[in-house]
């Protein structure tokens, strides 16, 4: 039986890249604390209840799903910018882009009754047209104890560079047991799925997830987080959200006021901070997305 390797919330990111690229996910244990877990629930647990379970047997008809997490939770917000996470999925996106941006902020709640989920890449959100590029870099932080008995995520180690209609045998397949405030970091590529809960008790847990700044987000972040909330958020934060150009001429707009009113052809930072410079990007992001010849 296949097994998840576990590593200290400490590790540095050569050990975690190490982990990542022969297995394609790994366990960082204890990154939050009893109290930090507690004050995502009192932000978040009333748009949890609230939410309505899924329709469909994929997104899980006893699975809630909630997202807007950036601009509902100051812990959320905090999670998505922890240096050690973040480290590792800008060194582990860094070959196929130049700035790395947030994907999604969805809390998963297994309800009890809630079967398995189909094992699946989450890569596919983009159907199979990337090819050759890994796209995204993925975790899962455990709000309550992910067990084998109440749907701790089904990995099959190992499977990223399997062919996408390569099906995993039960023999190849193992969870991401890990106790409250753990992290499973896992990539875009591995085969996975949602556990069943047979328990008497919700599993919970954050799915906040990365990728190349220049994809189209799952979330849509500027409808998620729009500029007068992110407006009052750092700018690593802004720029993590999308409010930064994802490579040389991509992401620029143009404000709609009257003729003079606003500068033509501004990066969205303009949207939420005061911005001095090339509105296109610069010529570094231009250098790096040039082609040689």
């Amino acid at each position: 039986m296949p097994s998840l390797q576990t590593l200290p919330a400490t590790a540095d990111t050569e050990d975690i890249l190490r982990v990542i690229n022969a297995d394609g996910a790994v366990i960082l244990q204890n990154v939050l604390q009893a109290d930090e877990i507690e004050q995502f629930r009192r932000e978040m647990d009333p748009f949890m209840e609230a939410t309505a379970a899924g329709q469909d047997d994929f997104s899980g008809q006893a699975t809630t799903r909630t997202g807007a997490l950036v601009a509902r939770s100051a812990k959320a917000r905090e999670m998505l910018l922890n240096t050690t996470v973040v480290s590792a999925a800008e060194a582990f996106l860094a070959p196929y882009c130049k700035r790395i941006q947030v994907h999604l902020t969805q809390i998963i709640r297994l309800k009890p009754g809630q079967g398995k989920q189909m094992i699946h890449r989450d890569r596919w959100a983009w159907g199979q047209y990337l090819q050759n590029v890994e796209p995204q870099f993925n975790t899962i932080w455990a709000i309550s104890d992910f067990t084998a008995e109440n749907g701790a995520t089904q990995v099959v180690p190992g499977s990223t560079n399997w062919p996408d209609d390569r099906t995993a045998t039960e023999a190849e397949i193992c969870q991401a047991e890990m106790s409250a405030g753990s992290v499973l970091l896992y990539t875009g590529s591995v085969f996975h799925g949602g556990g069943e809960n047979r328990a008497n008790a919700d599993r919970i847990g954050v799915n906040l997830t990365y990728t190349l700044g220049w994809l189209r987000q799952e979330e849509n972040q500027y409808l998620s987080c729009p500029p007068e909330i992110a407006k009052s958020f750092s700018s690593e934060l802004q720029d993590l959200l999308g409010y930064t150009m994802g490579q040389y001429a991509l992401g620029y707009y143009t404000p709609p006021a009257a003729p003079g009113a606003q500068p033509e052809c501004v990066t969205p930072a303009h949207a939420v901070r005061e911005v001095a410079g090339d509105a296109m990007g610069g010529a570094a992001l231009l250098a790096a997305g040039r082609q040689k010849t």
